[in-house]
């Protein structure tokens, strides 16, 4: 079977202090937590993959349909994907609408269409923009690469339930406004990946 390697996000003392400094309400949930670990895909593709995948479904059953995936079509590369039938892809547990949209980056990417390394040399922004203008990639899913596989440090989704969750249960909300969200982000800057890190142990608890 092959796996795909993963490892943990890269952040030590100096990202922790920062956010213990820049939001003391986070600092404390921090301490008492201690260090979380967040696994990342260092692959573009397989993080990628896994990144649409994870869109509307809960952490549970995409560790499942992940272990399927690569148990049932092998090697998670582009290479290897694009000769997939997408049925096969769908068999794994997921929805017709995904499986296209993975066959269909596959391909692209196949066909030297669109070249994943180039990424590395946009900013966020760019990032988003860039993979938002592939079919059925969202500014989430390309958020949740930015922060699970590029390991860029500053990234809080709006998009994301979980931490916007986190954050009401962190600072006691019954609702969160755009413009609050973006108070902690602002807060949370330059390091917001790790306090996401946190938001969604948080959001979880």
């Amino acid at each position: 079977m092959h796996t795909v390697i993963t490892k943990n996000f890269d952040y030590g003392e100096k990202e922790i202090h920062y956010l213990k400094n820049a939001d003391p309400v986070l600092g404390a949930a921090m301490s008492q937590m201690g260090k979380v670990q967040r696994v990342v895909i260092p692959d573009l593709f397989a993080a990628l993959v896994h990144a649409i995948v994870g869109q509307l479904i809960s952490a549970k059953a995409v560790e499942t349909i992940w272990a399927r995936m690569q148990e049932k079509l092998g090697a998670m590369t582009p290479q290897n994907i694009a000769i997939q039938a997408a049925e096969d892809i769908q068999s794994c547990g997921i929805t017709m609408k995904k499986a296209v949209c993975i066959l269909n980056i596959a391909q692209t990417i196949e066909q030297g269409l669109l070249d994943l390394q180039e990424l590395y040399e946009l900013s966020d922004a760019q990032v988003i923009q860039k993979l938002s203008s592939l079919q059925g990639i969202g500014p989430w899913t390309a958020e949740m690469m930015l922060l699970h596989c590029m390991e860029r440090p500053d990234v809080v989704s709006w998009g994301d339930i979980a931490i916007r969750r986190g954050m009401m249960k962190l600072y006691n909300l019954d609702t969160l406004t755009r413009k609050q969200f973006e108070e902690y982000r602002r807060a949370y800057s330059p390091y917001g990946s790790v306090a996401s890190i946190y938001l969604w142990s948080i959001s979880f608890r």
